[in-house]
């Protein structure tokens, strides 16, 4: 299996935090690939930045290798599928992680739920 971690999970696996189901650990310790993405990165440096994480970005990076996880970049085609996508959620940085979870495919990890109504591919944990 290869999956997309949504922010939040990607924090609460590099934390080690209870937040994480075991169910969602699994799945993350059995796929195949686990991909990053860099809209991630992204997201969290905008929080870091107006002090709602409290994180380093630079570690946020190095730990996407040191877990031999994969970074996705955001293409031209996953930002031309968020055209696409019902307005099920205003969050910039969650569709863009659905279009990316649609078009490689990937299966994406969120603990938001409402994520779920995209697609088939979006696995609320």
């Amino acid at each position: 299996m290869r999956i997309l971690l949504d922010t939040h999970i990607y924090l609460w696996w590099l934390q080690d935090s209870k937040e994480l189901s075991k169910t969602g650990r699994a799945m993350i310790a059995s796929a195949d690939e686990v991909y990053i993405s860099s809209a991630s990165i992204w997201e969290a440096t905008i929080k870091i930045g107006i002090g709602k994480l409290n994180a380093n970005v630079n570690e946020l990076v190095e730990e996407i290798s040191k877990n031999n996880f994969l970074e996705l970049p955001i293409s031209a085609k996953h930002a031309a599928k968020v055209l696409q996508l019902p307005d099920i959620h205003r969050d910039p940085f969650d569709r863009i992680l659905v279009a990316q979870a649609m078009c490689e495919p990937l299966r994406l990890l969120t603990s938001d739920k409402i994520l779920s109504g995209y697609s088939e591919l979006v696995d609320a944990i």
